[in-house]
């Protein structure tokens, strides 16, 4: 049986936008030392070689009336930031953890994990002072998100995607202005433009899940179907603690996404990544078709962690797995 990358051909707009540098090299795929990682595709032109590939994705987006009316300036991704307080209020770190999550889960996020600053959090060239991390995940509408892939008639998927955008950048926003206004300093990051903050690897020491073959996040209960946003500050705080539960192990045997996935971009084994070895999907074969569908999402959609009410069930098991291995050994 035929793969469904077997006769993919990308959008000859897509290729040609290409530079002439592989997006594998400069994120540093089969590299044994680490290094910072690059500014990328979402950053602006100035700080990377993918600007004319980037505007060929959005102009292709906006064909579609609907991704359009996501993502445009009208759309609600929160308040502007207010100025800080003059007067810090002063408290212990417990209480502001408590009391910052307390704020985010009343306002939106439905995930909330904190942990401590990490100069490999933050991309090259960029700098963040602040020592803490809040990071927020808000989850996606599963049957909307497995619609992908779209077309520019049926975005449905990509305006899901979009409005979990917005929904992760209001939390963001209302969060950073409630810290302001206890007077200590805070900063929101929200997608999917990235900035100087990468996303996945705070997520992950903030307890959010475990990396995926796909790419992705897996975490327990919402599986991939979230997405991210971020504040950073300088307010005392207590950190989470990564939660490992076994989904690096099922994604080890698991293809599901791999042969779901149309241009072949997922690798079936980990890659040295940066000096990491790791899970990676291959840019250059990825983005084509993450352009043309609209911003695709079909791996994260058919992963079985995704499927509502199924995470917590596999976590269980491979959870139960790994004590009875520990236990034979």
């Amino acid at each position: 049986m035929a793969k469904p990358h077997d006769d993919y051909a990308p959008l000859p707009k897509f290729l040609e936008a290409f530079p002439d540098v592989s997006g594998n090299t400069v994120n540093g795929l089969g590299e044994t030392k680490p290094r910072l990682a690059s500014p990328f595709f979402w950053h602006p032109h100035s700080k990377q070689a993918f600007g004319e590939l980037q505007d060929a994705v959005l102009e292709h987006h906006r064909l579609s009336a609907g991704v359009r009316a996501t993502y445009s300036p009208k759309a609600p991704r929160g308040p502007r930031a207010v100025d800080q307080a003059p007067h810090k209020i002063e408290n212990d770190a417990a209480d502001w953890t408590a009391a910052i999550k307390k704020f985010a889960l009343e306002n939106e996020a439905d995930l909330v994990g904190i942990v401590p600053m990490n100069p490999d959090y933050v991309f090259d060239g960029y700098e963040i002072n602040e020592p803490w991390i809040v990071m927020i995940g808000v989850a996606m509408d599963h049957e909307r998100l497995n619609a992908a892939p779209d077309s520019l008639e049926e975005p449905t998927s990509a305006v899901e995607v979009g409005e979990q955008y917005n929904r992760a950048a209001r939390v963001s926003r209302n969060l950073a202005n409630y810290i302001m206004e206890q007077g200590h300093y805070a900063k929101a990051y929200a997608g999917p433009y990235a900035s100087a903050l990468l996303m996945i690897p705070p997520a992950i020491a903030a307890g959010f899940g475990e990396l995926g073959k796909h790419g992705s996040l897996i975490n327990r209960q919402y599986g991939s179907s979230f997405r991210l946003s971020a504040v950073t500050t300088e307010m005392p705080l207590l950190a989470d603690a990564p939660d490992e539960f076994g989904a690096d192990d099922f994604c080890a045997s698991c293809q599901v996404c791999t042969k779901a996935c149309p241009p072949g971009a997922i690798s079936e084994t980990k890659q040295t990544v940066r000096g990491i070895e790791k899970w990676y999907v291959d840019f250059d074969k990825c983005i084509p078709y993450f352009g043309e569908a609209l911003g695709c999402g079909i791996c994260i959609a058919r992963c079985p962690w995704s499927k509502p009410g199924t995470a917590p069930r596999l976590a269980e098991k491979m959870l139960a797995r790994r004590a009875r291995l520990a236990a034979e050994d």
